[in-house]
């Protein structure tokens, strides 16, 4: 493309040089600079891509994108406020704007963006379309996967994903959007046609630093979505309502405990499923928990909006399965069930404990959960606290400890509880020998959850990342 023309969303910026010069190809990415490429300078929490702008322009960069211009260096250049943002925009437009050509629908919240994101890909390949899922799990260009590096990608790779699902035909994407993907303007310049708030609690505040700038970034997407979006809010979190505050969206809600224009009630629950009624209609659905509700009927709410028919929304439902990790019962010939989680925060790990507390009846409930590593030490002492508290038997372990020492996190975890309780409670730094002990100590009608991982089939020890997967010990363990 010409260099102009690569610019044409973008305002208040500063050309030095040649404007129409043809680019081949964008990167932010000093190692992946080539010839005739647009480098992009960003301001990233460990490097600074200004530092790379000589390397980029000795390596072929036709032209560079940056908030300040070096002196020296003869190169076209391009002035801009914020470079994130710019990238944004610039790769939208490099790809021929895709978002604009799918019905694309992202899901925000601490929990729950996963399954939302992913059952609504399955529900909408059920009704026979062709579509698109970003998710923390794994992409799908329709049936194609494409494996998943973060929850939300870099601006270049999702809009080159979505510009192949457009290629490939897809009508509609459903995405997760990360509070870092919209603090970072990843999703900048997308067109979305709707969103979907799950809930709110502590998270990243390695990141964020504040829950208040955490809550900021998730209701920043809905304020930006356009008016003949949606913008589709669980108000029975006490901070759904905010996320509707200033959006310029058809705003929706939906509810297990107030008059909502979406509403469920739980009416029977057992370790195969549920019997619910969705706007007062019945339907029988092979999920588990109070949380699981909340996320169907969300599923439910965006596919009412998208204009589908309600009863075939809630038939096509009740044929849904679980989401890899989430909630995933596995039974053992020994009689008890084993659980493999993704929960990772206190709430999270809170919402799966009282689940399976209201299921198991008198049989007793192993818990195994550890801390990443390099993350929020704030929750770690939450965490704990949560898990002896909902659990008969707990065991502490490592979860990916990167590049702290396993042991400072479980003595962090240990800081939540007294030293009364901290005596009846197992530490095995090694998670493989967690699991097993909890299979050991299991007894017929038993329940072990496994927290923490769920789908994840690796572990990060130092800054290497190791096979491990929570299944596949568990099934070891069978």
């Amino acid at each position: 493309m010409i260099l102009k023309d690569l610019l044409s969303q973008l305002k208040d910026i500063k050309i030095f040089g040649n404007e129409n010069t043809s680019i081949s190809s964008i990167t932010f990415d000093s190692r992946k600079i080539e010839e005739n490429c647009l480098f992009v300078a960003i301001k990233g929490t460990v490097s600074d891509g200004h530092d790379y702008i000589k390397m980029a322009t000795e390596k072929g960069a036709k032209a560079i994108v940056c908030e300040t211009i070096p002196e020296g260096i003869d190169n076209t250049f391009v002035q801009v406020k914020n470079s994130s943002e710019a990238l944004a925009y610039i790769a939208s437009t490099f790809y021929d704007n895709p978002s604009s050509k799918l019905t694309l629908v992202g899901v925000t919240g601490t929990n729950g963006k996963t399954t939302t994101a992913t059952l609504l890909y399955e529900l909408f390949r059920k009704f026979g379309h062709k579509v698109g899922l970003l998710s923390t799990v794994c992409n799908y260009i329709n049936e194609e996967a494409v494996p998943a590096t973060h929850t939300t990608p870099d601006p270049i790779e999702l809009n080159r994903l979505l510009a192949k699902m457009v290629s490939s035909g897809c009508e509609y994407a459903f995405m997760e959007v990360s509070s870092h993907s919209v603090a970072q303007h990843r999703i900048t310049g997308l067109d979305f046609d709707g969103g979907i708030f799950t809930n709110i609690t502590r998270d990243h505040m390695d990141y964020h630093l504040t829950f208040d700038n955490y809550l900021n970034a998730k209701k920043t997407f809905f304020d930006r979505l356009k008016p003949t979006a949606f913008a589709l809010t669980n108000c029975d979190d006490k901070n759904g309502k905010t996320m509707l505050q200033h959006t310029k969206a058809i705003k929706k809600t939906y509810s297990l405990r107030t008059l909502a224009d979406f509403n469920a009630k739980i009416l029977e629950a057992s370790f195969d499923g549920m019997l619910l009624t969705i706007n007062k209609t019945e339907v029988f659905v092979p999920f588990i928990g109070k949380f699981n509700a909340y996320n169907l009927l969300g599923i439910y709410g965006t596919a009412v909006s998208l204009g589908k028919e309600p009863l075939e929304v809630l038939r096509l439902i009740s044929t849904l399965h679980s989401v890899s990790g989430r909630f995933e019962a596995l039974h053992a010939p020994k009689g008890y069930t084993a659980i493999v989680d993704y929960a990772h925060t206190p709430d999270a790990l809170e919402n799966v404990l009282s689940t399976i507390n209201e299921l198991r009846q008198k049989r007793n409930l192993i818990t195994v959960v550890g801390c990443g590593g390099d993350r929020d030490k704030g929750k770690r002492p939450m965490m704990a606290k949560v898990a002896f508290k909902g659990s008969s038997k707990v065991i502490f372990t490592s979860d990916n400890p990167r590049t702290e020492d396993p042991q400072n996190i479980l003595n962090d975890m240990l800081t939540g509880l007294s030293e009364e309780e901290q005596k009846n409670v197992l530490v095995i730094e090694d998670r493989r020998q967690a699991i097993k002990t909890a299979c050991a100590l299991a007894q017929k009608g038993d329940v072990i959850l496994v927290a923490g991982k769920g789908h994840e089939d690796y572990q990060i020890i130092g800054k290497e990342k190791f096979h491990f997967d929570d299944h596949e010990e568990i099934k070891n363990c069978f």
